[in-house]
């Protein structure tokens, strides 16, 4: 008997395999599921495509013998679902690798977005035995007319990083995909992976009805530290980018070999960049820059340098946080806090991504209070605090989209389907009227759309077979499949005839904002804008201008509870005069200062803080709970205030806490009552006390998408980001006077309170707000907690150079007041306020005609 796959190519490279790889074998070979939780670089791709090859295909004999004729190339056995395309490639090269050395019958190949025509034509022919693809790419797949042939001999499904997509759309659309495979296939194993994950019992129950988790317990060194600055600010704020660290970190990437610097936004990876190769010109070409909006060719070719050992340097958004492995990768920076425990876990595993290798991440504070959150990240990861991810619940824009995918993969009879569906976890509890409304919603776009026939998507014919009838709607709708919505992105090329390729992508809210001849910061440059057309920016190099940097949607990542629980325990142990890590040490002046004026907040207080001052009667609260939640509270707290005494409120809010100010006389003291924090009937006043039916408008745009209410238009000829918003507004309005029942209208309002205002965890902190002591102080002057809460206000109302004065003018008065103990940095480097720092005029970095980095001019020895 030949030996297997996995046991000829382990021995042959003088490798063990883990436990884990071996129970994972086990299982497939008994044709289980199950999911495997292993930390990043542990081997989990080898464990499932090891355990598949064993099961599924054949080595060829050892020993070197061939076979006397080349047999025929095994039929799609296995589907591999990644949640990025960038991964793909990379995956692909992972897998073809043991194919080749043990000459196997299998063929691996790539159907993503990115996949050109020839390949698709050739994989239209015939799939090959293992299709790495996306989710959207997947359910594509499923509207052929052959898909149940396609799928035929499907044994195994691989979902990778599947912590990405458990608690969104796109894990729904997959929970989907994979109930109809099922259908299909019942004998069909899954097998999800992950590293980063707090609830592994749900994440296993929303993948697979039953199944075993397989937990890859290997010694992984997972350091995690922090480059501390000289001093500290007693009266941080956020909105600086950090640059006053420069020096330092300069020093950190000159002794590492290679090295990732994560940033949080595009805006601070567009900055950090400028100011990298402005401190170290000689870098020109060793440095590079790594983000969603950049080419896909500029993207390629950053990752395949990285994978080669080329770079000093990259810094990054989270284009770069899965799995893509990248051998030569020594360390990770992260510029600011990561906001969250399995976000930082994940990063840090972009370095030493082997077995047996460490993975150290070093965190690079962007203001005082960061050090606080630096210690408990340190200290949760240690103690295996990560975040849980939640699968939705019955998204209705997600099933109707998949209803008229099916209809055209085949077709579906409504009975069948419904069973199908509900055999998906997030539609488990889907209910027959849900069910009847969905139907009509594909048939004639429900009650308010019956007499626009572009709303007939999908019908059934005398034998009750739902299909799709118009081949134009058709094609429409498979250019919309998917649940990614993002604002209108055009591109960026430079004018002129010597112009090259696209520099990438910018979004259009920013665009719309600037003039011909105004300059702003992009792909690493000084641009300068000539002209818009047709959705595409031209551009000029330019130089010696202060430049706007784009801001690009999700730039603020709210801090996560795990995060926010960890960082009050470490004010428990100040409190208590512990300062058990160098962060807190280096931290104390600012919290001796906070004490002194106020206190410490802390998991069995709540702090609260009022002041007067020229602007009014201030309150100030420090309930931890993100940034999310501090804005349903401070609405619901101002409008509750208001409720007997007409007042208005000015509001302001961090992760941290949040302040409302009013220029009539409060008696803060007396409203902070229990009652003030009742959770009890909160959904209305919710409701009430915020805008709710404007951000139902602005969710409703994304459930339109997807639902396919809107069409975002042909390739070349996209719908700009001003149509696609008047066409969801105007269904919106029709929908509200004509059709209110709607269930979309319920679900963006349900999105709304969910997501954006995250209502239940607000419950929660109202609930634990209700039963903590209350620590009231009447403050003389704002404390070094406060603080950040005052710039955030007066960001909303100043420009940018009026702020910064007025932030030196407080600082100055503050530090005074506060005595010996202030920041003890660099003076020269200038104060910067949110992402409009531009340091010195760069010196321009060498680039080729398409944009690239050039590397540095190499010297002949003398």
């Amino acid at each position: 008997m030949a030996p297997r796959p996995s046991a000829q190519w382990f021995a042959a490279r003088g490798w063990k395999p883990f436990a884990f790889q071996k129970e994972v074998w086990r299982a497939v070979a008994a044709g289980e599921s199950g999911l495997l939780h292993a930390s990043t670089g542990a081997g989990k791709t080898y464990a499932v495509w090891f355990a598949a090859l064993d099961r599924f295909a054949q080595a060829a004999p050892a020993g070197g013998a061939t076979r006397s004729r080349k047999p025929a190339v095994a039929p799609l056995t296995l589907l591999w679902i990644t949640p990025m395309r960038a991964l793909a490639a990379d995956t692909a090269r992972a897998l073809q690798a043991p194919l080749d050395d043990l000459a196997i019958d299998w063929s691996v190949g790539v159907r993503t977005g990115d996949t050109d025509s020839a390949a698709r034509a050739r994989q239209d022919r015939r799939l090959p035995s293992a299709l790495i693809t996306t989710p959207e790419s997947l359910t594509l797949l499923l509207t052929r007319a052959d898909a149940h042939e396609a799928f035929a001999h499907l044994r195994l499904l691989v979902v990778d990083e599947w912590h990405e997509l458990l608690g969104n759309k796109r894990g729904v659309q997959l929970q989907l995909a994979l109930a109809r495979l099922r259908r299909w296939r019942p004998e069909l194993q899954v097998w999800g992976l992950s590293a980063t994950l707090g609830n592994l019992a749900h994440a296993r129950e929303v993948l697979m009805p039953s199944g075993r988790l397989v937990q890859g317990k290997t010694a992984k060194d997972l350091r995690i530290d922090t480059l501390l600055p000289p001093g500290i600010e007693r009266f941080p704020w956020a909105g600086h980018l950090g640059l006053r660290m420069l020096p330092q970190v300069v020093d950190e990437l000159d002794g590492s070999a290679t090295t990732l610097v994560f940033t949080n936004t595009r805006s601070q990876a567009e900055t950090w960049y400028q100011a990298l190769l402005d401190a170290r010109p000689d870098w020109a070409g060793l440095l590079a820059l790594h983000h969603g909006s950049l080419s896909r060719e500029v993207r390629d070719w950053v990752e395949l340098a990285l994978k080669q050992g080329q770079l000093k340097a990259v810094v990054c958004t989270s284009s770069l946080d899965l799995g893509v492995d990248f051998l030569p990768v020594e360390r990770v920076l992260q510029i600011g806090s990561a906001k969250g425990v399995a976000r930082l876990m994940q990063r840090a595993g972009r370095s030493g991504h082997a077995p047996g290798r460490a993975s150290r991440a070093t965190l690079v504070p962007t203001h005082s209070l960061e050090l606080l959150e630096a210690a408990a990240a340190r200290a949760a990861v240690a103690e295996g605090k990560v975040e849980a991810r939640l699968a939705p619940e019955r998204p209705l824009d997600v099933l109707v989209q998949h209803l008229v995918s099916m209809a055209l993969g085949g077709g579906f009879h409504a009975e069948a389907m419904l069973a199908e569906v509900r055999s998906a976890w997030s539609y488990r509890a889907l209910s027959d009227g849900e069910w009847q409304w969905a139907l009509a919603f594909i048939r004639h776009g429900g009650h308010s759309l019956t007499a626009y026939p572009d709303y007939r998507r999908a019908e059934p014919d005398a034998d009750g077979l739902w299909q799709v009838p118009d081949a134009r709607l058709a094609r429409r709708h498979r250019m919309s499949i998917g649940t990614i919505v993002s604002d209108a992105s055009l591109t960026v090329r430079f004018w002129g005839k010597a112009g090259g390729g696209s520099l990438g992508s910018i979004e259009e809210g920013f665009i719309a904002r600037l003039r011909p001849g105004d300059t702003f910061l992009f792909a690493g440059r000084t641009l300068e804008l000539v002209e818009v057309d047709n959705m595409t920016v031209y551009v000029r190099r330019a130089t010696g201008r202060k430049a706007a940097i784009p801001r690009w949607n999700g730039g603020r990542m709210p801090l996560s509870g795990e995060l926010a629980d960890a960082m009050l325990e470490q004010l428990d142990a100040a409190d208590q005069g512990r300062y058990a890590s160098a962060e807190m040490r280096l931290l104390r002046p600012l919290l001796d200062t906070q004490k002194a004026w106020s206190a410490l907040p802390g998991k069995a207080t709540l702090l609260a803080e009022t002041l007067k001052s020229r602007e009014g009667w201030h309150l100030f609260l420090y309930p931890f709970a993100g940034r999310s939640v501090h804005l349903g509270l401070a609405s619901l707290l101002a409008w509750r205030l208001a409720r007997d005494t007409p007042l208005s409120f000015s509001l302001a809010v961090n992760d941290y806490g949040l302040e409302l100010l009013c220029a009539s006389p409060v008696d803060f003291a007396s409203a902070l009552t229990p009652a003030l924090f009742d959770s009890t009937d909160l959904l209305p006043e919710v409701l009430a006390s915020l805008n709710a039916g404007e951000l139902a408008r602005r969710r409703f745009r994304e459930i339109a998408r997807i639902a396919g209410l809107v069409f975002t238009g042909y390739p070349g000829a996209p719908k700009s980001a001003r149509q696609l918003q008047a066409s969801s507004g105007l269904f919106f309005e029709v929908f509200k006077q004509y059709d209110p029942d709607n269930l979309l209208l319920v679900q963006a309002q349900q999105e709304v309170l969910r997501q954006e205002l995250d209502v239940q965890r607000l419950q929660q902190t109202l609930q634990r707000m209700q039963s903590l002591r209350l620590d009231l102080h009447a403050v003389r002057r704002a404390t070094p907690f406060a603080f950040p809460l005052l710039v955030e206000r007066f960001r909303e109302s100043l420009s940018s150079e009026k702020l910064a004065d007025r932030i030196r003018r407080m600082v100055a008065d503050l530090e005074q007041a506060a005595g010996p103990g202030a920041y003890v940095g660099d003076p020269s480097v200038p104060l910067s306020v949110d992402n409009e720092h531009r340091p010195p005029r760069p010196r321009r970095p060498r680039l080729t005609k398409d944009g690239r980095p050039r590397p540095p001019r190499q010297r002949p020895e003398r």
